[in-house]
């Protein structure tokens, strides 16, 4: 059983009815209550005491969801820099949705993350590209999802170290919906789907690949790396002039 951190914004639900209609507990709402069933959950939103996530909850979280959109520069750079850090040392970090534009995805990729977007209440299909990667794990050869917002290419984010999910909308546009990315010791996994205003967290498929992300992205036991100056390990001999 791993310890999640569910993050949020939450300023959709505070702002919208509508949003507020389709997810009365807040989206880290719906997203804890399915992951409740294997993880320890917790959750963390923006107007909370360093928006929720305190030494303490950062030490203790061995994978933390993170979801954002309308506040991203509310965030401050400090508990950025503590989020990366946690991250460089193990802890595994899930980007979804609009969380592409967030400071902490930014700064992990080294790139705007920018894309083309647009609401029409199209069709997405996801299509599973690398079906062999424990992420796509009991999915079918797609996701189907009758509305959603559509991101388009190109996506300024660093080539993915593995590409699971490709999305091709209604409109036309395709998306690589699902990166995997390492940097340090942690973990990183991109999820395109997600806009607020459509109840995409439902979707039992959808809550399969976060729940196997979770567990992609836990923590591995492996020793931390020595840095600095290091001692020689054999006897250097010195070297005739």
């Amino acid at each position: 059983m791993l310890n999640v951190t569910v993050w949020n914004e939450n300023r959709h639900e505070q702002k919208s009815q509508v949003v507020r209609n389709i997810y009365p507990e807040g989206i880290h709402g719906a997203i804890a209550s399915f992951l409740k069933e294997e993880h320890e959950v917790k959750t963390a939103t923006l107007d909370e005491e360093s928006y929720g996530l305190t030494d303490n909850v950062l030490y203790e979280t061995d994978v933390l969801i993170w979801w954002g959109h309308l506040a991203h520069h509310e965030v401050d750079d400090v508990i950025v820099e503590k989020v990366k850090q946690r991250v460089l040392d193990g802890m595994g970090l899930i980007v979804l949705h609009s969380g592409h534009f967030s400071k902490i995805f930014k700064t992990l990729m080294g790139t705007t993350c920018d894309l083309k977007w647009r609401e029409a209440d199209e069709k997405e299909r996801l299509w599973v590209v690398d079906p062999s990667h424990p992420i796509a794990e009991d999915i079918g050869e797609y996701i189907e999802l009758e509305k959603e917002e559509m991101y388009g290419e190109h996506f300024d984010i660093p080539a993915p170290e593995q590409l699971i999910f490709m999305s091709w909308f209604e409109g036309g546009e395709v998306f690589r919906s699902g990166c995997t990315y390492q940097r340090g010791k942690g973990k990183i996994f991109y999820f395109r789907p997600g806009h607020e205003t459509y109840p995409t967290y439902y979707h039992k498929d959808v809550q399969k690949v976060i729940k196997n992300a979770v567990l992609w992205a836990k923590p591995t036991k492996l020793p931390k790396p020595i840095y600095g100056n290091a001692k020689p390990l054999e006897e250097i001999k010195p070297k005739k002039e």
